[in-house]
């Protein structure tokens, strides 16, 4: 199994979640057809705007589609920015990380 650290968290202009890991490439994410997508130009996984979930589910959803379609773990770490984040919606991710 591989644990890659996440660098940033942020909440991007259009209000989709963003995470960057700090090596890997994620490029063929889109396969696992669960509205999650990377961006090749900032090396970020996203997913949409949230309708019906949080951001913090949106987290969640992101990191397991990361593990289910390349076994990769991805961890926050005390180092990882938070980019346009509300603190509510920080605690809520770092809550539900554990």
């Amino acid at each position: 199994m591989i644990t890659d650290q996440i660098t940033d968290v942020e909440i991007d202009t259009e209000g989709r979640l963003r995470i960057r890991p700090a090596k890997q490439d994620l490029s063929q994410i889109w396969r696992a057809a669960a509205e999650v997508g990377w961006d090749p130009e900032t090396r970020t996984l996203y997913g949409p705007k949230p309708r019906e979930w949080s951001y913090a589910t949106w987290f969640h959803h992101l990191v397991a589609a990361a593990h289910d379609e390349y076994g990769v773990t991805l961890r926050l770490s005390p180092e990882t920015r938070w980019l346009n984040v509300p603190p509510d919606t920080r605690s809520a991710i770092e809550r539900l990380s554990g």
